[in-house]
């Protein structure tokens, strides 16, 4: 079967594209941008096509000779017209999936009780539905309460605050009931949808077989992990304004994100029909348990096999520019800060110390001063450090690595990281190597700033004093590093 999948680089449209190519299934991914999918392990056995759901031109020849089609795209709450962007974005897609003869469009949104005033972001994930229900094209719509899988933001939200808060304050939606489902039947539903007949047009509430207020779901995960009981102190204070600031402060999910998340569970999200069991039957040892899901997922995040993230999908608000490759860029000013340094190591092992940073490891310069630039970015409502890395020892185009977004890898020779954190203009970290005649490396670190307004320019000059600390440390310490490894390896 041809498939047209959108939503690749995000969280399932990641995992959903390599069980499509094992079921024999020819895919086609669209993606706004082609170059995240370059590093993943199936890209050589997919069609990668560089589209966007806004521009219908685009649309046309990706949806050509599409049998199915799955619509994983929603934007978040980030902006006044958000719900505007999906909204047509949904349309679009519709008509050109009717265009192109597609019979099948599949989508994944939430699951929201009827009758009741919902959130905007749930409110949005729901007229994406209906609108796709409506159109010409029969549309299956799969709807799903919290998803438990490792490196799902609703996993992540759940793990940090049962994790770092033996006792907390919480609204009073931890009160709600939910129904959590492990990512593994998630994806099993996607894949079995492909299978329902084809004049199908309707949605199907999918969830796990367990119902449990939210503060029961944190104690779940808490005996599961081998915590103690937590002390939880519901109050009706926490509007889902502050709920969002208290979550991004906590847990890695920044606030635009966890905004969402918090709103979503104001409203109690429990399956209300099954009938999905009559087309995909449970599996002979029944749908997983939300303990399970939590085990196995703990599982893949201490054995770092964490197969995608929340964070791989773009940030909102976060630049997309690639780093100017004009050196008098006529675009505007663009300041400097370059290093160089010979280390007494081959480029194998120095590309093996540059590929590791972040995350755990750090950064290899004045720890203080990065925590805080965290801590700082997180208050104003960036993504932080806590992000943290997919993989403790690989990286790969369009992933995320703390605040930084991978915007270019070629092993042994170049890795170029783009900025995410809250900042006035666009910015680039960048490592290139060199090899020597005598297996010694030439390495060049850059630090690279595109300043917006004059706010950007007072912000460099006022940051450059301390570049010696920040990059010249980092410049050390990576050559000392790299040059112990080498001795280590004889």
């Amino acid at each position: 079967m041809h498939i047209l999948l959108t939503g690749a680089t995000g969280y399932i449209g990641g995992r959903l594209a390599p069980r499509l190519i094992a079921a024999g299934h020819q895919v086609r991914c669209l993606a706004r941008h082609p170059d995240r999918l370059r590093d993943v392990p199936w890209r050589a056995q997919a069609e990668v096509v560089a589209g966007d759901v806004m521009d219908p031109s685009q649309l046309e020849p990706a949806c050509a000779e599409i049998d199915v089609a799955y619509y994983l795209v929603h934007s978040m709450p980030t902006g006044k017209a958000f719900a505007e962007k999906d909204r047509a974005a949904a349309q679009n897609f519709a008509r050109a999936a009717e265009k192109a003869g597609i019979r099948t469009i599949i989508y994944l949104g939430g699951l929201a009780p009827e009758g009741t005033e919902l959130s905007e972001h749930m409110r949005s994930r729901t007229e994406v539905a209906d609108l796709l229900l409506e159109s010409a094209v029969p549309a299956i719509v799969l709807r799903a309460s919290v998803i438990l899988g490792s490196g799902s933001a609703s996993f992540e939200m759940l793990r940090y605050l049962t994790e770092r808060l033996p006792a907390m304050v919480t609204p009073r939606w931890v009160r709600n009931r939910v129904q959590p489902i492990g990512i593994r039947d998630v994806l099993r539903y996607l894949l079995g949808a492909l299978d329902l007949p084809t004049d199908s047009n309707r949605t199907f509430d999918i969830g796990g077989p367990q119902i449990l207020s939210y503060d029961q779901l944190i104690q779940l995960y808490a005996r599961t992990a081998g915590l103690k009981r937590r002390i939880i102190v519901p109050t009706p204070f926490l509007s889902p304004w502050l709920s969002s600031h208290w979550v991004g402060l906590v847990t890695p999910v920044p606030n635009a994100l966890a905004r969402p998340l918090v709103e979503s569970l104001r409203h109690e999200s429990i399956v209300h029909e099954h009938d999905i069991a009559r087309y995909i039957p449970d599996p002979p040892d029944g749908l997983m348990s939300p303990e399970r899901a939590i085990t196995l997922a703990l599982r893949r995040i201490q054995e770092t096999n964490v197969e995608t993230r929340w964070s791989a999908a773009s940030w909102p608000g976060a630049p997309s520019d690639p780093l100017p490759q004009d050196p008098h860029w006529a675009g505007g000013s663009l300041y400097r800060d370059e290093r160089v340094a010979q280390v007494k190591a081959p480029s194998e092992t120095l590309w093996r110390i540059i590929e590791g940073i972040g995350g755990e490891t750090g950064w290899y310069s004045w720890p203080f001063a990065w925590t805080v630039r965290g801590w700082f970015d997180r208050a104003i409502g960036g993504v932080g450090l806590r992000r943290g890395r997919r993989n403790p020892h690989r990286l790969h185009v369009g992933e995320s690595l703390d605040f930084w977004r991978v915007e270019e890898v070629i092993p042994q020779k170049l890795l170029r990281l783009r900025a995410e954190m809250r900042l006035p203009g666009l910015a680039w970290l960048e490592f290139s190597l060199t090899e020597n005649d005598d297996r010694t490396s030439g390495l060049r670190q850059r630090a690279l700033f595109h300043p917006r307004g004059l706010l950007g320019h007072l912000y460099w000059w006022t940051i450059a004093p301390w570049h010696g600390l920040v990059f010249g440390g980092m410049r050390r310490n990576i050559t000392k590093a790299a040059e112990n490894a080498a001795n280590k390896d004889g």
